[in-house]
């Protein structure tokens, strides 16, 4: 080592230049710079492919790695790319191997993939222990490369050849979108439906001059893999308009009975990437710091055969649709996407909107399109050559062989052939080359036969080449079969700022401004909504069709407009936080909390029943539910069975969960229930069309363990279809509805009728009552009965309201033919 300042004697050849750090440097980076850039991070707007993704699939394709033969090690695929294209390591080669086969990663995934290629919560497997073959949506964007569609370039040491850009056959760049880092800029662009953004390019193949928002009429936002809810499309439209834009994405939850007594929010799709461990996770953290409140319990129900499924029990007392809030805030149930849509356009690096995405498409499907159409005409032009010199040798074929075997060479029969029958030099070798079989009679008609085809093809091709319009046509054929063979259903929900669900089009969808109306209100932070639910007054509700809900306030509930599901069989006024009975056909009472019922607003314009729960999930029993009581009150109630037995339940406070309120026979059902003070009256009504009214004072109350007394006699095959209690001083209606006869009990409906109540006779108990309805020929039955207070509301199976005719002043007139049939009244 030499000395300090002791001078180093160097060769005298040697030279040294002196250069600037900090120019070198730049220089350096500004290369590195670029590499990254073009070589490796962003994405080429033509084909929305990486470079090692095109060189993943143009391998695989080179490898006959098609959907229709089997798998082979992903090691084979990433030793393959990595020798032959891709001058990087095989770990990254195989990160991208694996994210083209992900599900939850692209919306059409590239590579179908056989074994562990990772979740949402872990990795995949390592590439020895996965295989891989080319997916279906794969062929899509490699086929015409061996019809000089695109150009082909060297690749890192100029031994092979590879595209510079596949043909792509549908807008990959919006369908899987696409995320990378590179140096000094970035892009993330969401995955988008494939039909969707194939109907946009096809409108603005038509329409050049089509602006962002009508190109949104047919890609209303993105279609994220694993479906959840995009709410607010604010940012959406800016990403669209600028390329870039933020949205929200949100877990697709329902609120739902998981036990007999618990409510709980069923998650069964998650935000875009977010995995439902990390979900638990953070529940988890949250409830243990005490951030998050009311939540008693999570459970991962997942499973490859149902799908994601997670159970987020909620306490009793508090609010689903508040704790859902709290989760939204505090966990990856709600989640952000910043859309920054970066990608290359000849070379450069732009920041693209939805319409400068689809115009590069575009553009680059019509120039693969024009250079397939010229590579077949030349392939057509060069064959018809051929053929039409095979048509001259086969008509003078004794000549043509007298020529060859007169020449001393091959030289010198070509040349004599070309002069005598006027050949150019590829027809006289290709003459030369010719096979003895070709010379038959039936060689001469297939090659006049393909000929003329050869002619039409042209024909086609160079009118497709001089035509833009049949190139356009042809371009959007192409488009709409890909979309028929590979379009599938949207799985996001998009959800406007107000609540609104967004159809396909990009218009509000049907229905869902009333939906949006009917929910409580809640602010973005939360706050807009009490965590536990106060002891306010409440209505139990029990609707016509045998749902439960609870609606604010105490006051007895008023008919408003005619509304789907709007229609109800009892009420009973009581507190949040109280219980209610409900009473079964079975002539079981069964307690249940308030609470736990689904709560809806009391509207001045009516209620509608829509999001009320089906008494059979809250009950656990197939038996339908007639009627409410309240368990600790002192009301006398009453009830009909089927067989027209009639009963008076003395109040009768019990500390159960489930009681019976009468002894019944086998056989027999209760018909209907509801409070009866003295005054009132009792009203059976057949399915004969015979009702009976009977004043309440005459049938003695009794016991909760006794059977009632004959209420109703009935004819041998008749029973009784309803009972209803009447005030004497209310303005009730009586609605019959006929059936066929020999039709199911539901269908058959032909007549309906409304008679004013007072019409009918007050009997004694025990009797058949008088006719209600006089039936039509071909009528023998009720199909649908209903007493109670005016105005009578008839819906459909589905909901839907039905019109009931004027009413008719005749007792025992017959019915008004029916338009749509009838389910319930109430």
């Amino acid at each position: 080592m030499p000395k300090k300042d002791q001078l180093i004697d160097l060769p005298e050849d040697e030279n040294i230049s002196e250069i600037d750090v900090s120019a070198e440097m730049k220089g350096s980076f500004l290369e590195y710079a670029v590499s990254v850039i073009y070589a490796r991070a962003l994405p080429d707007a033509r084909d929305g492919l990486k470079p090692v993704q095109r060189r993943i699939l143009f391998q695989m394709d080179q490898m006959g790695l098609r959907p229709d033969r089997g798998h082979v090690k992903s090691q084979r695929v990433v030793g393959e790319v990595m020798g032959k294209l891709h001058p990087h390591g095989d770990s990254a080669i195989y990160e991208a191997l694996v994210r083209l086969a992900q599900p939850f990663n692209l919306r059409v995934p590239l590579i179908d993939g056989h074994g562990n290629f990772g979740s949402l919560d872990d990795g995949p497997a390592a590439a020895r222990y996965t295989e891989a073959r080319m997916a279906a949506s794969a062929l899509d964007l490699v086929t015409g490369l061996d019809e000089d569609t695109v150009d082909f370039v060297p690749n890192y040491d100029n031994q092979f050849m590879q595209p510079d850009v596949l043909p792509a056959a549908f807008p990959q760049l919006l369908v899987n979108g696409a995320s990378g880092i590179a140096v000094g800029m970035a892009t993330n662009i969401a995955p988008h439906n494939l039909a969707e953004t194939i109907a946009a390019s096809i409108h603005l193949l038509d329409h050049p001059e089509a602006t962002v928002a009508d190109l949104m009429r047919y890609v209303p936002g993105p279609d994220l893999p694993e479906g959840g809810v995009i709410v607010g499309l604010d940012g959406v439209k800016e990403a669209y308009e600028t390329g870039r834009g933020a949205f929200k994405t949100r877990a697709k939850v329902s609120i739902e009975r998981v036990t007999a007594r618990k409510m709980g929010l069923i998650v069964t799709e998650l935000p875009y990437m977010v995995g439902p461990e990390k979900v638990i996770e953070k529940i988890k953290e949250n409830v243990n710091a005490g951030r998050l409140k009311g939540i008693s319990s999570v459970q991962n129900f997942t499973d490859r055969i149902h799908g994601l499924r997670l159970v987020i029990e909620v306490k009793n007392g508090f609010n689903p649709e508040a704790v859902l809030q709290q989760l939204y805030k505090r966990t990856p149930l709600e989640d952000s996407f910043s859309i920054n849509a970066v990608a290359l356009v000849g070379g450069q690096p732009q920041v693209m909107g939805l319409k400068q995405m689809l115009q590069v498409f575009i553009d680059h499907r019509l120039e693969v399109t024009r250079r397939r159409s010229t590579y077949r005409l030349t392939k057509c032009e060069d064959r018809l050559h051929l053929v039409e010199g095979l048509l001259i040798a086969i008509l003078d074929i004794d000549d043509v062989i007298a020529i060859i075997r007169s020449s001393d060479d091959v030289e010198s029969a070509r040349t004599r052939l070309m002069t005598a029958f006027d050949l150019t030099e590829i027809q006289a070798n290709y003459i030369l080359e010719l096979r003895l079989r070709r010379l038959t009679k039936f060689s001469r008609i297939e090659l006049e036969s393909e000929r003329d085809e050869l002619l039409a093809k042209i024909a086609q091709l160079r009118e497709i080449l001089e035509n833009p319009e049949l190139m356009r046509g042809l371009v959007k054929k192409e488009l709409r079969e890909v979309s028929d063979r590979l379009g599938t259903p949207r799985r996001t929900v998009l959800l406007a700022s107000t609540g609104a669900e967004v159809g396909a089009d990009g218009l509000p969808a049907a229905g869902s401004a009333a939906l949006a109306a009917s929910l409580p209100s809640v602010s973005k932070s939360g706050k807009g909504m009490d965590l536990q639910i106060p002891d306010d007054p409440c209505t139990v509700v029990l609707s016509a069709s045998g749902a439960l809900a609870r609606v604010e306030g105490a006051d007895p509930l008023e008919p408003g407009p005619r509304a789907s599901h709007d229609g109800w069989r009892a009420q009973l006024a009581s507190t949040a936080r109280s219980q209610v009975a409900v009473v079964t056909a079975d002539g079981v009472a069964h307690r249940i909390e308030v609470v736990d019922l689904p709560a809806l607003p009391r509207f001045d314009t009516g209620l509608s029943l829509a999001a009320a729960t089906p008494a059979s999930l809250l009950l656990h029993t197939d038996s339908p539910a007639i009627g409410l009581l309240d368990p600790e009150g002192d009301a006398v109630m009453a009830m009909g069975t089927a067989r027209g037995t009639v009963k008076r339940l003395r109040p009768d406070v019990l500390q159960r969960d489930e009681w019976d309120v009468i002894s019944l026979d086998e056989g027999d059902r209760l018909v209907g229930l509801a409070p009866c003070p003295d005054d009132a009256d009792v009203v059976f009504v057949s399915s004969d069309a015979q009702l009976l009214r009977t004043p309440a004072e005459k049938i003695r109350p009794q016991g909760r363990t006794a059977g009632g007394v004959a209420g109703m006699k009935l004819n041998d095959g008749v029973e009784a279809i309803g009972f209803w209690v009447v005030d004497s001083a209310a303005e009730a209606v009586v609605v019959t509805v006929a059936a066929a006869e020999g039709a199911l009990p539901g269908t058959g409906q032909t007549t309906v009728k409304v008679t004013p109540f007072e019409q009918y006779p007050s009997k004694g108990r025990g009797g058949q009552g008088v006719r209600t309805q006089r039936f039509l020929r071909g009528e023998d039955r009720l199909d649908v009965a209903w007493v109670g207070e005016r105005p009578a509301r008839a819906a459909s199976a589905d909901g839907s309201p039905v019109e009931l005719p004027a009413e008719d002043p005749r007792r025992d007139g017959s019915g008004t033919p029916i338009v749509f049939a009838i389910a319930t009244i109430g």
